[in-house]
């Protein structure tokens, strides 16, 4: 086998901070120290080497939407973007809530190479909030994460019954908080910006609502879950005094929800409606605090490419959504790691590996101390490298970012896969 040898970086994960190299063969590192050969070199001067980044929540569209997204397409921004794990969504055409799709999802995966797709169950048949899906096939399918993202559950009792199924089985909920009947025709967040703009508003406390619910719900039952793309202050604090309490419960914010406000949306530009949508500079400090302080446990991008056609509709027609997977990095570097609510490199790495890694299932695989017999599933990036996001440059088939033109700070330079270099130098081998 051919040995790889990352040269010149400095290691950061859950052991710590070091200067090292890292040699790889057969898909494991096989040494960690100073002055280490191989047949094939990486350069990482100036790099962090971090156990690869593990995405909680992407939309890969295949099956039924590919005209956005493929699996294929997918995995590459994703391996771009320093992941070598992602959490597919299960809102695609069938949704996954039967093995045969989970299967297939899985599968695609597999034959693109270039990460670990994850695809995540339904916690209802088709997503409608009526049925359970059977979790017990999908998790002996080796499905762990259920969730109706895009919708709420918002039966309560079904939302209870479904805990108390997963308790055996040691799979993990994952609520897309959201009371429907509070949203309805909204477009984006309810405010002055809102009113302004005379646009439906979508209230804060629709989404508050819920997580409170869904936190009495798991003190109730003692069963674990996972809170979405958190958006507002009431949110986070919610989810600070239910780990105070010592619930089992996770969260995750969106790089969009800590970096952009509704105020965006005065051009009337349907690049930047998502849901839930935009909200204030309050809650983005609040958001930040709270991923600073570790009460949101994870960044994930909530990745949702659409077709440039179905974006160009007038905004209270065009789906909510952005691209994610290969902004990520750089926007936790440029908008976390300075003033305020700094968080260091070491936190950022955290919340965007061993963390959501853990919470996906996978913290045997991925996320792990770069150490030698670990899986080689590693990231390297530069995090002082300035760069400008082209949309065409982007390996994703859609092109709906939010931050074309903006100069970011950070960049993947290389991306270990399996022991197989599926990124160098920012460009992908595959």
């Amino acid at each position: 086998m051919t040995r790889l040898v990352i040269t010149g970086g400095t290691l950061i994960d859950q052991t710590g901070t070091r200067a090292g190299d890292v040699a790889i063969d057969d898909g494991r590192i096989v040494e960690v120290g100073t002055a280490v050969t191989g047949d094939c070199v990486l350069d990482a001067s100036g790099c962090i080497v971090s156990p690869g980044f593990v995405d909680l929540h992407v939309h890969l569209r295949e099956p039924g939407k590919e005209e956005a997204e493929t699996i294929e397409t997918g995995s590459r921004a994703a391996a771009l973007g320093g992941f070598t794990a992602v959490v597919a969504m299960p809102n695609t055409d069938p949704a996954q809530d039967c093995v045969a799709v989970v299967d297939f999802v899985r599968e695609q995966g597999r034959k693109a190479g270039l990460c670990d797709v994850l695809p995540s169950g339904c916690i209802t048949i088709g997503r409608a909030g009526e049925l359970l899906a059977p979790f017990g096939e999908l998790a002996a399918a080796g499905v762990h994460l259920f969730t109706d993202d895009g919708n709420g559950v918002q039966d309560a009792q079904l939302m209870r019954r479904a805990l108390e199924y997963a308790r055996p089985l040691g799979i993990v909920l994952a609520q897309h908080c959201e009371v429907a009947s509070l949203t309805k025709g909204a477009v984006m967040h309810e405010g002055a910006c809102c009113s302004r703009l005379g646009l439906p508003g979508w209230p804060s406390i629709a989404e508050e609502l819920m997580v409170f619910r869904d936190i009495e719900l798991v003190r109730l039952t003692g069963v674990p879950m996972h809170f979405l793309h958190l958006s507002t202050e009431r949110s986070v604090q919610l989810v600070r005094q239910a780990k105070a309490d010592g619930l089992p419960v996770t969260a995750e914010a969106a790089p969009h929800h800590f970096t952009l406000t509704d105020e965006m949306l005065s051009g009337y530009d349907s690049v930047f409606k998502v849901t839930p949508p935009l909200r204030t500079a309050v809650d983005i400090a609040a958001l930040k605090v709270g991923l600073a302080d570790g009460t949101i446990d994870a960044i994930a991008t909530d990745h949702a490419p659409h077709a440039q056609h179905t974006k160009e509709a007038p905004l209270d027609q065009a789906p909510p959504g952005m691209l994610g997977l290969e902004t990520a990095l750089a926007l936790a570097i440029t908008e976390l790691s300075g003033s305020g609510a700094a968080m260091t490199l070491e936190q950022i790495v955290a919340a965007l590996s061993w963390k959501p890694a853990a919470i996906a299932g996978v913290a045997h695989r991925h996320g792990r101390p770069i150490a030698a017999g670990e899986p080689a599933n590693l990231t390297v990036f530069d995090p002082t490298r300035e760069w400008s996001v082209v949309p065409a440059h982007l390996a994703s088939k859609s092109r709906n970012t939010p931050y074309a033109g903006r100069t970011l700070r950070g960049k993947v330079r290389h991306t270990v896969f399996d022991g197989t270099a599926v990124v160098v130098d920012s460009a992908a081998t595959r």
